[in-house]
């Protein structure tokens, strides 16, 4: 294994992310949203919101935002040219709306091999609050090939 056993529980580096009003729009029309109330903030108020709701999966590109946000991977030694991305999920505890400050906390939650060592599974959890108060646990599985493990079919 490349990661080893000893990161299992690591947090990684933690991230406060504002959340934009703009930035939701974008995510809301490329990822295809019809409801209104992710994109109109009169929509959104009419429903009852305080603003434009996060829409599903928008918490996960807030990880990217951190200066470096791979740099624990390659301290690791992992080569990126055999990184693939096996699952991610969701799991909401509240909404989240356009100008709340969330933090983020990732964690590596387990560690595991399949198929002799040629691949390596690295599942990642990571808490995001808003002073406080949970909002998701967002769940990610990161899969890394050994093609030197690889036995010939």
């Amino acid at each position: 294994m490349t990661v080893p056993q000893s990161a299992l529980g690591t947090e990684l580096p933690a991230l406060v992310a504002q959340v934009e009003r703009g930035r939701l729009r974008f995510f809301a029309e490329a990822t295809g949203q019809t409801d209104a109330r992710y994109v109109d903030i009169e929509a959104a108020e009419a429903a009852g919101y305080p603003d434009l709701p996060v829409p599903p999966t928008f918490l996960f590109g807030l990880k990217l935002d951190g200066p470096d946000p791979f740099r624990w991977l390659l301290d690791y030694g992992v080569d990126f040219r055999h990184v693939l991305h096996g699952s991610q999920a969701f799991s909401y505890s509240a909404l989240a709306f356009a100008g709340d400050l969330l933090h983020l906390q990732p964690r590596i939650v387990a560690l595991f091999e399949k198929k002799a060592g040629a691949l390596e599974f690295l599942v990642l959890e990571t808490e995001v609050t808003r002073g406080g108060e949970p909002i998701a646990t967002l769940s990610e599985t990161i899969v890394i090939r050994h093609p030197e493990k690889e036995t010939a079919r």
